[in-house]
Protein backbone atom coordinates (compact mmCIF):
# COMPACT_ATOMS: atom_id res chain seq x y z
CA UNK A 1 0.00 0.00 0.00
CA UNK A 2 1.56 3.19 -0.79
CA UNK A 3 1.68 6.73 1.12
CA UNK A 4 -0.66 9.33 -0.25
CA UNK A 5 0.27 10.62 -3.61
CA UNK A 6 1.72 14.32 -3.36
CA UNK A 7 -1.11 15.99 -5.67
CA UNK A 8 -3.78 14.73 -3.18
CA UNK A 9 -1.22 15.87 0.02
CA UNK A 10 -0.84 19.35 -1.12
CA UNK A 11 -5.13 19.83 -1.49
CA UNK A 12 -5.71 21.97 1.11
CA UNK A 13 -9.33 20.10 1.62
CA UNK A 14 -7.67 16.89 2.39
CA UNK A 15 -6.61 15.41 5.68
CA UNK A 16 -4.10 13.62 5.84
CA UNK A 17 -4.13 12.58 9.19
CA UNK A 18 -7.53 10.64 8.39
CA UNK A 19 -6.26 9.59 5.03
CA UNK A 20 -3.22 7.61 7.46
CA UNK A 21 -5.85 5.91 10.06
CA UNK A 22 -8.36 4.80 7.57
CA UNK A 23 -5.11 3.32 5.99
CA UNK A 24 -4.71 1.87 8.94
CA UNK A 25 -8.10 -0.05 8.85
CA UNK A 26 -7.55 -0.92 5.34
CA UNK A 27 -4.55 -2.93 6.17
CA UNK A 28 -6.62 -5.60 7.85
CA UNK A 29 -7.75 -8.32 5.08
CA UNK A 30 -9.97 -11.00 5.15
CA UNK A 31 -7.58 -14.02 5.68
CA UNK A 32 -5.69 -11.85 8.58
CA UNK A 33 -6.19 -12.94 12.03
CA UNK A 34 -4.15 -10.11 13.98
CA UNK A 35 -1.76 -7.65 12.94
CA UNK A 36 0.97 -5.78 14.75
CA UNK A 37 2.66 -1.86 14.64
CA UNK A 38 5.33 -3.38 12.55
CA UNK A 39 3.19 -4.68 9.76
CA UNK A 40 1.08 -2.61 9.75
CA UNK A 41 3.85 -0.10 9.07
CA UNK A 42 4.89 -2.26 6.66
CA UNK A 43 1.79 -2.77 4.78
CA UNK A 44 0.64 1.14 4.81
CA UNK A 45 4.07 2.28 4.32
CA UNK A 46 3.50 4.70 7.44
CA UNK A 47 6.58 5.45 10.03
CA UNK A 48 6.12 3.09 12.84
CA UNK A 49 5.71 5.67 15.54
CA UNK A 50 2.75 7.14 13.48
CA UNK A 51 1.13 3.74 13.22
CA UNK A 52 1.78 3.68 16.64
CA UNK A 53 -0.76 6.85 17.29
CA UNK A 54 -2.85 5.87 14.96
CA UNK A 55 -3.69 2.29 16.21
CA UNK A 56 -3.55 3.68 19.68
CA UNK A 57 -6.47 6.62 18.42
CA UNK A 58 -8.28 4.11 16.69
CA UNK A 59 -8.76 1.74 19.57
CA UNK A 60 -9.96 4.37 21.87
CA UNK A 61 -12.21 5.56 19.51
CA UNK A 62 -13.72 1.77 19.25
CA UNK A 63 -11.96 0.61 15.65
CA UNK A 64 -9.69 -1.63 16.77
CA UNK A 65 -9.64 -4.04 20.26
CA UNK A 66 -6.00 -4.58 21.38
CA UNK A 67 -4.76 -7.93 22.09
CA UNK A 68 -2.07 -7.50 24.89
CA UNK A 69 -0.89 -10.88 24.75
CA UNK A 70 0.78 -10.87 21.33
CA UNK A 71 0.74 -6.79 21.14
CA UNK A 72 -1.28 -7.12 17.93
CA UNK A 73 -4.97 -5.85 17.24
CA UNK A 74 -7.82 -6.73 15.19
CA UNK A 75 -11.04 -4.81 13.82
CA UNK A 76 -13.10 -3.99 16.10
CA UNK A 77 -16.70 -4.37 16.00
CA UNK A 78 -17.06 -0.48 15.10
CA UNK A 79 -15.00 -0.91 12.04
CA UNK A 80 -17.22 -4.13 11.02
CA UNK A 81 -20.79 -2.09 11.01
CA UNK A 82 -19.25 0.34 8.67
CA UNK A 83 -18.32 -2.47 6.29
CA UNK A 84 -21.99 -3.78 6.70
CA UNK A 85 -23.52 -0.79 6.50
CA UNK A 86 -22.25 -0.13 2.82
CA UNK A 87 -22.60 -3.74 2.03
CA UNK A 88 -26.74 -3.05 2.77
CA UNK A 89 -26.73 0.61 0.52
CA UNK A 90 -25.26 -1.62 -2.64
CA UNK A 91 -28.56 -2.44 -3.96
CA UNK A 92 -26.97 -4.16 -7.01
CA UNK A 93 -25.16 -6.33 -4.31
CA UNK A 94 -28.38 -7.96 -3.81
CA UNK A 95 -30.14 -7.83 -7.02
CA UNK A 96 -27.67 -9.30 -9.20
CA UNK A 97 -27.86 -12.32 -6.15
CA UNK A 98 -30.75 -14.53 -7.87
CA UNK A 99 -28.78 -13.70 -11.93
CA UNK A 100 -25.47 -14.61 -10.18
CA UNK A 101 -26.34 -18.16 -8.93
CA UNK A 102 -28.85 -18.90 -11.74
CA UNK A 103 -25.00 -18.21 -13.67
CA UNK A 104 -23.07 -20.22 -11.26
CA UNK A 105 -25.13 -23.44 -11.70
CA UNK A 106 -25.26 -22.72 -15.23
CA UNK A 107 -21.32 -22.65 -15.59
CA UNK A 108 -20.16 -24.44 -12.57
CA UNK A 109 -18.03 -21.30 -12.08
CA UNK A 110 -17.65 -18.90 -9.23
CA UNK A 111 -19.63 -15.10 -9.79
CA UNK A 112 -18.35 -12.47 -7.87
CA UNK A 113 -19.47 -8.60 -7.98
CA UNK A 114 -16.96 -5.93 -6.91
CA UNK A 115 -15.76 -2.11 -7.01
CA UNK A 116 -12.39 -0.65 -6.87
CA UNK A 117 -10.83 0.14 -4.21
CA UNK A 118 -7.19 1.91 -5.17
CA UNK A 119 -5.22 -0.59 -7.28
CA UNK A 120 -7.79 -3.40 -6.52
CA UNK A 121 -11.36 -4.71 -6.77
CA UNK A 122 -12.44 -5.86 -4.19
CA UNK A 123 -15.31 -8.76 -3.60
CA UNK A 124 -18.85 -7.45 -2.25
CA UNK A 125 -20.78 -10.24 -3.22
CA UNK A 126 -19.39 -13.73 -4.37
CA UNK A 127 -21.87 -17.05 -5.35
CA UNK A 128 -19.55 -20.02 -5.17
CA UNK A 129 -20.67 -23.71 -5.42
CA UNK A 130 -19.01 -27.66 -4.54
CA UNK A 131 -17.34 -27.06 -8.36
CA UNK A 132 -15.45 -24.38 -7.33
CA UNK A 133 -13.40 -25.35 -4.71
CA UNK A 134 -10.07 -24.21 -6.45
CA UNK A 135 -11.59 -20.71 -6.27
CA UNK A 136 -11.06 -19.45 -2.64
CA UNK A 137 -12.53 -16.16 -2.80
CA UNK A 138 -15.33 -14.32 -0.66
CA UNK A 139 -16.82 -10.95 0.07
CA UNK A 140 -13.84 -8.75 1.01
CA UNK A 141 -11.43 -10.56 -0.79
CA UNK A 142 -9.25 -8.92 -3.43
CA UNK A 143 -7.85 -9.27 -6.96
CA UNK A 144 -5.92 -6.37 -9.00
CA UNK A 145 -7.26 -4.53 -11.47
CA UNK A 146 -4.07 -4.83 -14.12
CA UNK A 147 -4.32 -8.59 -14.21
CA UNK A 148 -7.60 -9.78 -13.46
CA UNK A 149 -10.72 -10.45 -15.48
CA UNK A 150 -12.95 -8.05 -13.40
CA UNK A 151 -9.72 -5.35 -12.80
CA UNK A 152 -9.31 -5.06 -16.66
CA UNK A 153 -13.86 -5.10 -17.62
CA UNK A 154 -13.70 -1.91 -15.07
CA UNK A 155 -10.33 -0.38 -15.85
CA UNK A 156 -11.87 -0.06 -19.71
CA UNK A 157 -15.22 1.01 -18.46
CA UNK A 158 -13.87 4.16 -17.20
CA UNK A 159 -13.76 7.17 -19.14
CA UNK A 160 -10.20 9.02 -20.05
CA UNK A 161 -9.96 10.99 -17.28
CA UNK A 162 -10.47 8.33 -14.55
CA UNK A 163 -8.11 5.98 -16.22
CA UNK A 164 -5.98 7.94 -16.56
CA UNK A 165 -6.23 8.74 -12.45
CA UNK A 166 -6.31 4.89 -12.44
CA UNK A 167 -3.25 4.39 -14.84
CA UNK A 168 -1.32 6.82 -12.84
CA UNK A 169 -2.46 4.55 -9.39
CA UNK A 170 -1.05 1.65 -10.90
CA UNK A 171 2.18 2.84 -12.55
CA UNK A 172 2.98 3.99 -8.96
CA UNK A 173 2.09 0.57 -7.33
CA UNK A 174 3.74 -1.60 -9.58
CA UNK A 175 6.77 0.48 -10.06
CA UNK A 176 9.37 -1.18 -12.80
CA UNK A 177 6.50 -3.84 -13.05
CA UNK A 178 4.10 -1.66 -14.47
CA UNK A 179 5.23 -1.81 -18.19
CA UNK A 180 4.30 -5.58 -18.39
CA UNK A 181 1.32 -4.47 -16.34
CA UNK A 182 0.38 -2.00 -18.98
CA UNK A 183 0.41 -4.36 -21.79
CA UNK A 184 -1.27 -6.79 -20.34
CA UNK A 185 -3.86 -4.19 -19.97
CA UNK A 186 -3.96 -2.98 -23.84
CA UNK A 187 -4.60 -6.39 -24.87
CA UNK A 188 -7.33 -6.55 -22.68
CA UNK A 189 -8.73 -3.86 -24.20
CA UNK A 190 -8.33 -5.06 -27.44
CA UNK A 191 -10.31 -7.99 -26.41
CA UNK A 192 -13.06 -6.02 -24.51
CA UNK A 193 -13.62 -3.64 -28.27
CA UNK A 194 -13.87 -7.51 -29.84
CA UNK A 195 -16.21 -9.13 -27.71
CA UNK A 196 -17.15 -7.01 -24.98
CA UNK A 197 -15.73 -8.75 -22.19
CA UNK A 198 -12.61 -8.97 -20.66
CA UNK A 199 -10.63 -12.55 -19.87
CA UNK A 200 -7.52 -13.23 -17.30
CA UNK A 201 -5.80 -16.84 -18.31
CA UNK A 202 -2.86 -17.24 -15.81
CA UNK A 203 -2.83 -13.78 -15.74
CA UNK A 204 -3.76 -12.76 -11.89
CA UNK A 205 -3.11 -17.08 -10.76
CA UNK A 206 -1.47 -19.53 -12.74
CA UNK A 207 -4.29 -21.87 -11.88
CA UNK A 208 -7.48 -19.85 -12.53
CA UNK A 209 -9.25 -18.83 -15.84
CA UNK A 210 -12.04 -15.63 -15.38
CA UNK A 211 -14.12 -13.47 -18.12
CA UNK A 212 -15.30 -10.13 -16.80
CA UNK A 213 -17.79 -7.60 -17.64
CA UNK A 214 -18.42 -3.72 -16.33
CA UNK A 215 -21.80 -2.90 -15.44
CA UNK A 216 -22.48 1.20 -15.68
CA UNK A 217 -25.64 3.10 -13.48
CA UNK A 218 -27.27 5.83 -14.48
CA UNK A 219 -27.03 7.04 -10.46
CA UNK A 220 -23.63 7.91 -11.00
CA UNK A 221 -22.17 5.24 -8.89
CA UNK A 222 -19.74 2.66 -9.48
CA UNK A 223 -18.99 1.47 -12.07
CA UNK A 224 -18.82 -1.87 -11.10
CA UNK A 225 -17.52 -5.72 -12.71
CA UNK A 226 -18.18 -8.82 -12.51
CA UNK A 227 -16.34 -12.07 -13.14
CA UNK A 228 -17.03 -15.80 -13.31
CA UNK A 229 -13.66 -18.13 -12.74
CA UNK A 230 -12.77 -21.38 -12.64
CA UNK A 231 -9.89 -23.38 -12.35
CA UNK A 232 -7.66 -22.83 -15.59
CA UNK A 233 -8.35 -26.47 -16.55
CA UNK A 234 -11.82 -25.77 -17.17
CA UNK A 235 -12.17 -22.33 -17.74
CA UNK A 236 -9.75 -22.70 -21.17
CA UNK A 237 -9.26 -19.60 -23.13
CA UNK A 238 -11.40 -20.93 -25.42
CA UNK A 239 -14.36 -21.89 -23.29
CA UNK A 240 -13.65 -18.44 -22.10
CA UNK A 241 -14.41 -16.70 -25.26
CA UNK A 242 -16.73 -18.73 -26.86
CA UNK A 243 -19.21 -19.76 -23.58
CA UNK A 244 -18.61 -18.00 -20.24
CA UNK A 245 -17.91 -14.55 -21.57
CA UNK A 246 -21.17 -14.32 -24.14
CA UNK A 247 -23.22 -15.73 -20.58
CA UNK A 248 -21.33 -13.23 -18.57
CA UNK A 249 -22.12 -10.32 -20.66
CA UNK A 250 -25.93 -11.59 -21.28
CA UNK A 251 -25.88 -11.48 -17.69
CA UNK A 252 -24.55 -8.13 -16.65
CA UNK A 253 -26.94 -6.58 -19.79
CA UNK A 254 -29.74 -8.20 -17.83
CA UNK A 255 -28.88 -6.94 -14.42
CA UNK A 256 -28.19 -3.55 -16.32
CA UNK A 257 -31.63 -3.57 -17.61
CA UNK A 258 -33.36 -4.69 -14.32
CA UNK A 259 -31.67 -2.06 -12.76
CA UNK A 260 -32.50 1.21 -14.59
CA UNK A 261 -28.74 1.55 -15.65
CA UNK A 262 -27.00 3.08 -19.02
CA UNK A 263 -25.43 0.36 -21.64
CA UNK A 264 -21.59 0.74 -21.03
CA UNK A 265 -20.30 1.75 -24.48
CA UNK A 266 -20.32 -0.11 -27.69
CA UNK A 267 -17.17 -1.93 -29.04
CA UNK A 268 -16.88 0.74 -31.72
CA UNK A 269 -16.94 3.25 -28.89
CA UNK A 270 -13.59 1.31 -27.31
CA UNK A 271 -12.50 0.50 -30.34
CA UNK A 272 -11.34 4.20 -31.01
CA UNK A 273 -9.25 4.32 -28.07
CA UNK A 274 -7.42 1.41 -29.54
CA UNK A 275 -4.32 2.70 -31.93
CA UNK A 276 -3.96 1.92 -34.88
CA UNK A 277 -2.53 -1.78 -35.13
CA UNK A 278 -4.21 -3.06 -31.69
CA UNK A 279 -2.56 -1.11 -29.01
CA UNK A 280 -3.93 1.56 -26.42
CA UNK A 281 -3.33 4.95 -26.79
CA UNK A 282 -1.32 5.51 -24.01
CA UNK A 283 -2.43 9.24 -23.96
CA UNK A 284 -4.62 7.51 -21.10
CA UNK A 285 -1.71 7.57 -18.50
CA UNK A 286 -0.20 11.03 -19.70
CA UNK A 287 2.42 9.81 -22.59
CA UNK A 288 2.27 11.43 -26.21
Amino acid sequence: MKRTGKKTATDRNFVVALSRGLDVLRAFQPSDGLLGNQEIAARTNLPKPTVSRLTYTLTKLGYLTPVPRFEKYQLAPAAMALGYAALANLGVRHLSEPFREEMMRATGGAVAVGGRDRHSMIYFGQSRGSETVGVQLDVGSRVPIATSAMGRAYYWALDDEDRAEVSRILREHYGSRWPKMRDGLERSGETVAKYGFAISVGDWHDDIGAAGVALKLNDGTGPYAFNCGAPAFRFTEERLINDIGPRLLAMVRNIEAALGGLVPQSKKEISKKLKSGGKVARVAEGFR
